[in-house]
């Protein structure tokens, strides 16, 4: 009985050294210590980020100015990592100036501690941090949204159903912009690990949405008219490695969850998605994979149409437009975001 238990407690060793592994990568069979899944976490965010952007000495010098990367930070892990990361890959060069940008949602007893965690994060990196928040993007706060839901409901059929991850996914795209303007970004960085991307991509899917699959970041071979391209130098690296990462490296992160958070269509897919990948390992990579043809598909039925018609469109940018109000892209006449201020403005 001992002895099994005492085999159940061991840890394995890394199969790069004789170190103790902190991760076991199921998909790839590797027990991988800290050291070691660093340097396999770089390798795969630097490829990424060399089939995202053009970093290129090339065109660097016929730009004449320095590029400009957002890094969209949260306090969280990911975006811990990814900064973390991006300093460590692209922080040295001349020819780029990493910002980081955070967006104050407004929910008491979460925001504040995570933000004070990705400010920690940008001293010690010494990056510049531009912080914006609801308020000053015209909305109200979470919390406040939070208890006017309901009332919204009864009065707008498009409202009904709604949870607060709805309102608060759309107005927090608008603050990423408005910093992505304040600093003039040439390109957004955001934490997306592959568990991210794969539970976008299923939610998508189960919608029959593939306008909006397509739109789904990268952005930068197939830009959106008038949105900062998006990078997800993350896509490939699993939430797990993120999180192993993020502890070996003694990164400041807020271990909270966002109360608002359960019952949220990506927090069951979430889910869904653990026990896929744990049945069938590399199920995650499939879906991303699956996202990438996609795009590819689109993209090629998109030019062929467009040559006929005598100009090339990017299909990322199909059915997209500009509100009525804001002026912001969206696919409607009113953005969503206006839309949803409106509601809370008859309160």
């Amino acid at each position: 009985m001992e002895s099994a238990l005492e085999a159940a407690l061991e840890v394995a060793s890394c199969d790069r050294c004789d170190r103790d592994s902190v991760i076991h990568q199921p998909y790839s069979g590797l027990h991988l210590c800290g050291r070691h899944l660093g340097r396999s976490i770089r390798k795969r965010v630097s490829k990424a980020l060399r089939a995202q952007i053009d970093l290129s000495n090339e065109v660097a010098a016929a730009r004449g100015r320095p590029f400009t990367l957002l890094v969209a930070v949260s306090g969280g892990k990911d975006s811990a990592v990814l900064l973390h990361g991006l300093v460590e890959l692209i922080g040295p060069r001349p020819d780029v100036e990493l910002i980081a940008g955070v967006v104050d949602e407004g929910i008491a007893g979460y925001r504040s501690p995570s933000i004070e965690c990705a400010a920690s994060l940008c001293d010690s990196l010494a990056i510049r941090l531009e912080r914006i928040s609801y308020t000053d993007l015209g909305f109200a706060e979470m919390d406040d949204v939070v208890d006017r839901m309901a009332g919204i409901a009864t009065r707008h059929k498009e409202a009904r159903g709604m949870l607060a991850c709805s309102y608060c996914g759309v107005f927090r795209r608008q603050g990423i912009n408005a910093l992505a303007k304040r600093v003039d970004a040439d390109w957004v960085a955001m934490g997306h690990n592959l568990d991210d991307v794969a539970q976008s991509v299923l939610m998508n899917l189960q919608r029959g949405d593939i306008d909006r699959t397509v739109r789904l970041a990268p952005h930068t071979e197939q830009p959106i008219d008038g949105l900062t391209p998006r990078i997800v130098p993350l896509r490939w690296i699993p939430e797990q490695e993120v999180h192993a990462l993020a502890l070996h490296l003694g990164l400041p992160f807020h271990h909270g969850d966002c109360p608002y958070a359960p019952g949220a269509l990506r927090q069951r897919n979430r889910d869904f998605i653990a026990a896929l990948e744990a049945d069938v390992p590399g199920s995650r990579h499939g879906l991303v994979h699956s996202l990438d043809r996609l795009k590819e598909m689109g993209r090629r039925v998109r030019e062929v149409g467009s040559e006929e018609a005598g100009s090339v469109e990017s299909v990322a940018s199909a059915k997209v437009g500009r509100c009525d109000s804001c002026g912001e892209i969206t696919s409607r006449q009113i953005c969503q975001a206006c839309s949803m201020k409106a509601w809370l403005e008859e309160e």
